[in-house]
């Protein structure tokens, strides 16, 4: 086997480094998305003031749209459906490779 072939280990460390320094960006670009509406806060019943005295009328809850479960459901099994496909080709194309610069 000659040294052109193989994989530096120095190559390998500084690939695994940058993908997980990709997960980390990824990561902290979601949260930077989804922090600002998960940490909002309602105002307080009393207001500005500090009064605490009742609203005139009850607030009324409105249930109404969202997604029903079906669909909640239907979207999990095709995102695992889907990452179970791509995590198969993923591993075929590494046999592959591994098998061909073997041969070599």
């Amino acid at each position: 086997m000659n040294s052109i072939s193989r994989i530096h280990p120095i190559r390998r460390i500084h690939r695994r480094v940058l993908v997980v320094l990709a997960g980390l960006g990824c990561a902290v670009a979601a949260f930077a998305a989804t922090g600002p509406a998960a940490f909002a806060m309602l105002p307080s019943p009393g207001g500005a003031t500090g009064s605490t005295r009742a609203p005139a009328a009850p607030p009324r809850v409105v249930a109404a749209g969202g997604t029903p479960g079906w669909q909640i459901t239907l979207i999990a099994v095709g995102a695992a459906v889907l990452a179970a496909a791509a995590a198969v080709l993923l591993y075929r194309a590494l046999a592959a490779r591994r098998s061909s610069a073997a041969t070599a």
